[in-house]
C-alpha cells in the first residue's frame, strides 16, 4: 500500500475525529434551588448533624464554589436575578410580592425580561419549571408565559408541604390546571417525582429543568421517614429543619439515579444552590455573619456546586467570587448558544474559569441592592462596603484578612469607602426604582430593635 492509497483513510480518520469533537450532543441541564438553606447545612460545607450524603457526593464530582454568591438576600428578587442573568434592580424587582391584596401583572419579573428558559428553547431544549415560582402572582407571569413548556408547582411564597390549598397562589398547578390534593403527598417528594417523569419522557430534545424546592423554608413539616434520620438532634426545631434538608438530599439522590439509569448522567449539567442565606430560625450560616435578609456574607453566600462529568473534573474548589447571575451565560454557552449575543446579561460564562483556560477573576466587582437604596453592598477585590440599615451605619471589611466580617475598618479607610461608594453610584445609575415594596424595611428595624433589647435584658440590673 503506497501513500496515495493511504490518503483517503487518513482523511477519513481526520474527518471522523473532527466531527466527534464538534458534534457532541447538547447537555441536559438541571438547576436545583433550595429555599432559605444555610451555608453550613450541607456536609460539603461542614455540616455534621444533617445527613446529606447525596449532595456531598455530587459536590465531589464537580466544582464547589467557596465564594458563591446570590444577587439578593431573599427569595423573589434572588430568583429573578438567577433566571434572567441580570441584576434584578435593572428592572425594579427589589422586593418580594406585596403580601396584602391582589397583585396585578405589573408586579413581578416582566415578560420583557428574557429568562434562561427562553434562551434554551431557542437552542432546541424542552423546558420545565417545578416547585416554587414566586416571580409574579398574576397568571400572566406564571412559568408557561416565561419560556417553560411544562410547569408543576405553586405561584406564591411559602406553602405547606402537604399540598393543601389556601388561595390561588398557594395551590399546586400542572400546566395551569389545579392538581387534586389527594394526588399529593409531601411536596419535596412530589416535586421530585414530577422531575423524574419529565426526565423519563421519551424525546429527542435535550431538557432544561428548573427545580425549585420550597424546602427548607417554613412551615416546618416533615414525614416520619425523614424525621427518623435526624432523631439524633435533640433540639426539636433544628431536628425538623434537618429532616427537611435530608428530604432534599434523598430526592436529589433519586434524580441522580434516574440520570444513571437513563445513561445520561455524564452529559447532564447539574447545578445546586440555595436562593439566599439560611433563615434566622434553625438554619446554620456559620462561620459567616448574618442570615437571610442581611447583606453580610451569611445572607449572600450559599451552598453552591456544579457537576458535568463530560466536561468538568471532580474534587475542585473554586475560591474566586462568582454569582448566581453567571448561570445564564454559562448554561447557554454549554448548550451551544452564544451569550455574547445576550447583551443584557450581567453574569459571565464560568466554564473558561472552571477549566482553567482563563486565570483571571470572573468578577472584579459585585453589587447588591435591597429595597431600593434602603440597604446596599459592594465587593471589589478584597474589600466589601455594606450600608447596613440593621446597624444604621456604613461598614467596610477586608475579606482577605477578615472573611468573617468581624472588624469594621471604615473609620480608618475613608478613601476606600469613597471609591466603593462611587462604584455603587455608577452601577445604580443603570437601575430603576423598585416597582413595588414589601415589609422588609419595617421588619429590619423591628428585628434589630429586638436584638438590642434581648442583649440588654441579659445584663445585670442595678
Amino acid at each position: 500500500m503506497n501513500k496515495y492509497t493511504l490518503l483517503p483513510s487518513i482523511l477519513l480518520l481526520i474527518f471522523s475525529s473532527y466531527t466527534t469533537v464538534f458534534s457532541q450532543e447538547q447537555p441536559n441541564i438541571i438547576v436545583i434551588l433550595t429555599d432559605d438553606q444555610g451555608w453550613a447545612d450541607v456536609g460539603f460545607n461542614g455540616a455534621t448533624d444533617i445527613p446529606t450524603p447525596n449532595l456531598d457526593r455530587l459536590a465531589s464530582e464537580g466544582v464547589t464554589f467557596s465564594n458563591g454568591y446570590v444577587s439578593h438576600p431573599y427569595c423573589s428578587p434572588s430568583r429573578a436575578g438567577l433566571l434572567t442573568g441580570r441584576y434584578q434592580a435593572r428592572f425594579g424587582h427589589d422586593c418580594n410580592m406585596p403580601y396584602d391584596g391582589e397583585n396585578d401583572a405589573s408586579i413581578g419579573t416582566p415578560l420583557s425580561e428574557k429568562m434562561i428558559s427562553e434562551a434554551l428553547k431557542e437552542q432546541g431544549y424542552r423546558t420545565s419549571a417545578i416547585g416554587k415560582w414566586h416571580l409574579g402572582d398574576h397568571p400572566d407571569l406564571y412559568p408557561p408565559a416565561q419560556g417553560f413548556d411544562h410547569w408543576f408547582g405553586f405561584p406564591g411564597g411559602g406553602m405547606n408541604y402537604w399540598g393543601e390549598s389556601k388561595n390561588e397562589i398557594q395551590t399546586i398547578y400542572r400546566n395551569r390546571k389545579t392538581v387534586p390534593e389527594n394526588e399529593l403527598s409531601y411536596l419535596t417528594d412530589d416535586f421530585t417525582n414530577e422531575t423524574i417523569d419529565f426526565i423519563n419522557k421519551k424525546d429527542d430534545k435535550p431538557f432544561f429543568i428548573y427545580l425549585a424546592y420550597n424546602a427548607p423554608h417554613s412551615p416546618d413539616h416533615a414525614t416520619k421517614e425523614y424525621l427518623e434520620k435526624t432523631k439524633h438532634i435533640e433540639y426539636a426545631g433544628r431536628s425538623i429543619y434537618a429532616a427537611m434538608v435530608n428530604a432534599v438530599d434523598t430526592n436529589v439522590g433519586k434524580i441522580d439515579s434516574t440520570l444513571v439509569a437513563n445513561g445520561i448522567k455524564e452529559n447532564t449539567i447539574l447545578v445546586f444552590l440555595s436562593d439566599n442565606g439560611g433563615r434566622i430560625q434553625h438554619a446554620d450560616n456559620r462561620p459567616n455573619r448574618g442570615h437571610k435578609g442581611m447583606l453580610f456574607e451569611g445572607g449572600l453566600k450559599v451552598p453552591f456546586f456544579i457537576t458535568w462529568s463530560n466536561k468538568i473534573k471532580g474534587n475542585q474548589i473554586f475560591s474566586k467570587p462568582i454569582s448566581s447571575l453567571d448561570l445564564f451565560p454559562t448554561l447557554l454557552n454549554a448548550a451551544g448558544g452564544d451569550s455574547v449575543n445576550e447583551s443584557q446579561l450581567d453574569g459571565v460564562d464560568l466554564l473558561p474559569y472552571i477549566l482553567n483556560v482563563n486565570k483571571e477573576n470572573p468578577h472584579e466587582t459585585l453589587f447588591w441592592r435591597s429595597s431600593g437604596n434602603f440597604e446596599y453592598a459592594v465587593r471589589k477585590g478584597k474589600y466589601k462596603l455594606y450600608k447596613s440599615a440593621y446597624k444604621n451605619k456604613t461598614l467596610l471589611f477586608d475579606l482577605e484578612n477578615d472573611q468573617l466580617e468581624r472588624n469594621d475598618i471604615a473609620s480608618t479607610n475613608s478613601e476606600i469607602c469613597l471609591d466603593l461608594e462611587n462604584e455603587y453610584k455608577k452601577w445604580d445609575a443603570k437601575n430603576i426604582a423598585p416597582g413595588w415594596l414589601d415589609p422588609h424595611a419595617k421588619n429590619v428595624i423591628k428585628e434589630e430593635n429586638k436584638w438590642e433589647q434581648d442583649r440588654n435584658n441579659s445584663l445585670k440590673k442595678n
